[in-house]
């Protein structure tokens, strides 16, 4: 189990020099010196992550993926993590918005785990949640909407684990032997004389999340100058997307394609949050009232409407787009960005965006033509990596799961 993960990175080269790579670099700053000296594989160019408290091992790792997938780790043991960030949707769901364990409905939707361990902050518009311990804590214990349900019942569930054969595990390949939770958490936190506690829980999930790293794309081999099948479109498209005329890179530029970014080579985490117009109620600005962006935690007027600039890799597998979903098809947010906002003609979000007082100052609108729209989404296609949708060692150990039909 992770042997491709262990030990190196994509070259032996034996550099430790950290990599300080801005958000608004040209893509051809993109990729520096290979990194070696993880305990996990990172491509040629990628920084190492920020580790802090929670040092990577094999140990941690292996039973953070048996609880992303166990749907066990649910109270009324009906979904786990991983409903909610699907592997052949690049870890996401494909809902407008998430559904909770107990069918509520969240306000957004599922962001892409997707390089996650470099994000800045975790959610599309929560500042205060920074990193991948604190997001787990917050699934768990959310209430309102209630995710997984842990709220009042942490006793119970940790009790499963404890006891692992109690939970149900039929139809799976541990039907006949649950998997030796005691024994699992004991090797992945031998330097605690109880290890198995909520703390835990919520550090072997950081750690699966922290070696869901994508770098592998056409795109990647072709600015490394791999072997690749990135198509001429692709390379046109992607020079439209470094071109200032449209604005793209800023808010979605560097290694990760994201203006949120956190790593251990940058002094000052940057955690920007952006309006880009998709609602302008009543022409005064408004977000529908269960999403205000950053404005629920900062309570400023100013911050209506702001939210994360997502990472884009994998942006064509991780359809609906926007926060709430509320957009189907690249082509769409195509025609929002070329517009600089949305216009809804009718019904309780009615407004044009493009007139929105908050919008940021990057939407702009931009005029392309027909076959510069199709190079554009040949470039969004390049990043897809298939190495990373159809990496067993992110898959479901439980075989419930499956990967995409596109996988060997």
């Amino acid at each position: 189990m992770l042997a491709s993960f262990l030990l190196i990175s994509c070259s032996d080269s034996g550099s430790n020099s950290e990599i300080d790579i801005e958000v608004n670099d040209p893509v051809s700053a993109v990729y520096g010196e290979c990194e070696s000296g993880m305990p996990v594989e990172l491509p040629c160019g990628f920084p190492f992550p920020r580790e802090e408290d929670n040092p990577l091992s094999v140990e941690k790792i292996e039973l953070g993926r048996l609880l992303f997938y166990d749907r066990n780790m649910s109270f009324n043991q009906t979904q786990s993590c991983a409903d909610c960030h699907l592997q052949d949707k690049a870890f996401t769901d494909g809902l407008n918005v998430s559904v909770g364990s107990e069918a509520d409905l969240h306000a957004r939707n599922a962001m892409s785990m997707t390089n996650v361990v470099y994000n800045g902050t975790m959610n599309w518009a929560n500042n205060q949640v920074i990193n991948l311990d604190q997001q787990a804590l917050a699934v768990l214990l959310n209430e309102d909407p209630i995710e997984l349900g842990w709220s009042g019942h942490e006793a119970e569930i940790l009790a499963r684990l404890q006891v692992p054969d109690t939970g149900d595990y039929a139809g799976t390949r541990f039907s006949a032997a649950a998997p030796d939770y005691p024994s699992l958490f004991a090797a992945a936190f031998a330097d605690r004389a109880d290890p198995i506690t909520l703390f835990t829980v919520t550090k072997a999930l950081a750690a699966f999340g922290a070696i869901m790293i994508s770098g592998d794309a056409e795109f990647d081999k072709e600015q490394r100058s791999e072997t690749n099948t990135m198509s001429l479109a692709a390379k046109r498209g992607r020079d439209l997307f470094f071109d200032e005329r449209l604005e793209c890179f800023h808010c979605h530029g560097g290694f990760n394609f994201s203006d949120s970014i956190d790593h251990s080579g940058i002094q000052i985490t940057q955690n920007n949050f952006h309006n880009n117009a998709i609602y302008n109620i009543d022409g005064v600005g408004g977000y529908p009232a269960d999403n205000p962006g950053l404005r629920e935690f900062t309570l400023l007027a100013e911050d209506e409407g702001k939210f994360r600039a997502p990472t884009l890799r994998n942006i064509a597998m991780t359809a609906p787009y926007m926060h709430d979903g509320s957009m189907a098809t690249l082509d769409e947010i195509l025609d929002h960005y070329a517009r600089g906002g949305r216009e809804i003609l009718t019904g309780p979000n009615a407004g044009d965006g493009a007139l929105n007082p908050n919008r940021s100052s990057l939407i702009n609108g931009f005029v392309i033509t027909a076959d510069e729209r199709l190079d554009l989404l040949e470039f969004f296609d390049s990043l897809t990596d298939w190495k990373f949708i159809c990496n067993d060692d992110l898959s479901d150990p439980f075989g419930i799961i499956q990967k995409h039909a596109m996988c060997p």
